[in-house]
């Protein structure tokens, strides 16, 4: 398999929303630079961190929300996605599928382009409401896993 490039941030959406975990879909979000990680812990241990990890260091930008803790990746962390006071391109979601549909109404109305929910991850219901917005939506997938597998070597 060859590397590839990532594309910019200003990828092109789909003409239409694919669905829940669409290849193309998959591609356009890993080509989304400003990840708001809602539930993304400080502790080195932690799954979240070990993903976010990864993505800041593959050159994403990483926001970390999680009202518990003050920063996380030395980034500060913000309470909930509406706090964050810059654009974010995709949220990746930590919580436990009862706090998804809050959460991508969030994502909804920040206007973030996709929702990334992790392993274990699944609210089918949130997933189509946020694809009726216009979002593309991954479910139940794991963002460092899916961006080795589409840009490793």
């Amino acid at each position: 398999m060859t590397q590839e490039t990532p594309l910019p941030s200003d990828t092109p959406m789909p003409a239409a929303i694919p669905p829940v975990n669409d290849p193309q879909a998959i591609r356009v979000l890993l080509n989304l630079r400003t990840i708001a990680v809602v539930g993304l812990s400080d502790h080195p241990g932690r799954p979240s961190y070990d993903v976010a990890r990864y993505m800041q260091g593959q050159g994403y930008r990483i926001i970390p929300v999680n009202p518990t803790i003050r920063e996380s990746l030395r980034q500060p962390s913000y309470p909930s996605l509406s706090a964050v006071p810059e654009p974010v391109e995709l949220v990746n979601i930590f919580r436990r599928s009862e706090y998804v549909a809050d959460i991508v109404d969030e994502a909804i109305a920040m206007g973030a382009r996709g929702v990334w929910m992790q392993m274990g991850v699944i609210d089918h219901a949130a997933a189509e409401k946020a694809r009726a917005a216009g979002l593309l939506v991954v479910m139940d997938r794991c963002l460092k896993v899916e961006h080795g597998r589409q840009f490793s070597l």
